[in-house]
C-alpha cells in the first residue's frame, strides 16, 4: 500500500516537469527569434550610418527644427549606425485599462530605418507575456506569447502594418536625433514657429508625424494627423508620444522620459509610460 502515495506523487510531478520543459524550450526558441531580429537590425545599421551634420543644409530646415537640432546635437556628432536601449515603466495591453510594470529593450538602425522591440509584461502572478515586434527591410512581424509559449498575438506584415512600423521608427527618433538630419531618410516641412512635419521614406513606404517643439528647442511631442483605430489587437506605433527629461548621452541630448499613447476623437489614451534606463550608440 505504500506504493500508492509514491505513484500519486510521480503522477503529479511528471506532468509538471513536462510543462516546465516545454516552457523552457519555448522560451529558448522565442529568445533566439528576438536575437536573430536584433542581428538583422544591426546589419541594416551597418549598411548606412546616420547623416553627418552640415551647417549649410541644416540652415535650409524650418526654424524650429534648426533650434531642435542645435539643442539635441550640441557638438559635431560622429556617424552612428545603431542604438540599443533599455527601459522600464508601466504598460497597458490593448483593449484593457490596467497598467502593469514592464521592462523592454530596443535595437534600432539609424541611417536605414529598422527596429526591434521586446518586452516582458506580467499578466497574473507567475504568468507573463513575452512580446516582440520587428521591422526589417520594410516588413514587420509582431508576436505576444504567454509564458513565452502560447501565442496570443501573431501579426504578419501587410502594407498598413509596415507603414505603421516605419512610423514607429520615426516616433522613436528623438532617442537618435542624428537620424533626423538632412541627407537621411527624413525630410521636414514647415508649419509654424513651434511645429513642423517630419516625413520618413524607406523601402517604398512613407509615414509622417507632426512635431511640437518647446521654447528651449527640445522636441515636446510627436502626433499623427489622423485618428487611430482603437479596436485593433495591437497598439502598433501609437499616434502620440510626449518626451521629457532630456539628458546628454555621448554628446547627444535625448529624452529619458516618455508617454506613448493611442489617439482618436481629440483624446489620447496612454498605453506605455516609463523611462529610458540605458542607451548605447554604436559606430
Amino acid at each position: 500500500m505504500r506504493l500508492l502515495p509514491a505513484l500519486i506523487v510521480v503522477g503529479l510531478i511528471l506532468p509538471l516537469s513536462a510543462t516546465a520543459l516545454t516552457i523552457a524550450y519555448s522560451d529558448h526558441q522565442t529568445e533566439a527569434a528576438i536575437s536573430a531580429f536584433e542581428d538583422q537590425v544591426r546589419e541594416r545599421g551597418r549598411t548606412l550610418p546616420s547623416p553627418t551634420p552640415d551647417p549649410m543644409t541644416i540652415a535650409t530646415l524650418p526654424a524650429p527644427v534648426q533650434r531642435y537640432l542645435a539643442y539635441a546635437l550640441p557638438d559635431p556628432s560622429p556617424k552612428w549606425r545603431w542604438l540599443e536601449a533599455q527601459m522600464v515603466g508601466d504598460f497597458r495591453r490593448p483593449r484593457t485599462e490596467a497598467f502593469e510594470p514592464t521592462s523592454a529593450r530596443q535595437v534600432i538602425a539609424l541611417g536605414d530605418p529598422a527596429l526591434t522591440f521586446s518586452a516582458v509584461t506580467p499578466i497574473l502572478p507567475g504568468v507573463w507575456a513575452r512580446v516582440y515586434d520587428a521591422f526589417v527591410d520594410g516588413r514587420m512581424e509582431m508576436k505576444a506569447k504567454l509564458l513565452s509559449t502560447v501565442t496570443i498575438v501573431d501579426e504578419k506584415e501587410n502594407p498598413a502594418l509596415n507603414r505603421i512600423s516605419l512610423r514607429r521608427w520615426l516616433l522613436e527618433s528623438p532617442l537618435y536625433p542624428m537620424a533626423l538630419l538632412p541627407g537621411g531618410p527624413v525630410r521636414w516641412e514647415a508649419i509654424d514657429d513651434h511645429h513642423a512635419r517630419a516625413i520618413v521614406t524607406a523601402d517604398g513606404l512613407e509615414a509622417s508625424l507632426v512635431a511640437t517643439f518647446r521654447e528651449d528647442g527640445s522636441l515636446d511631442r510627436f502626433d499623427t494627423e489622423e485618428d487611430g483605430d482603437l479596436n485593433t489587437p495591437y497598439h502598433g506605433s501609437g499616434e502620440h508620444v510626449t518626451r521629457t527629461d532630456y539628458e546628454l548621452v555621448n554628446g547627444v541630448r535625448i529624452p529619458m522620459g516618455f508617454v506613448i499613447a493611442r489617439a482618436a476623437g481629440g483624446r489620447i489614451y496612454p498605453f506605455w509610460k516609463g523611462r529610458i534606463t540605458t542607451v548605447s550608440f554604436h559606430p
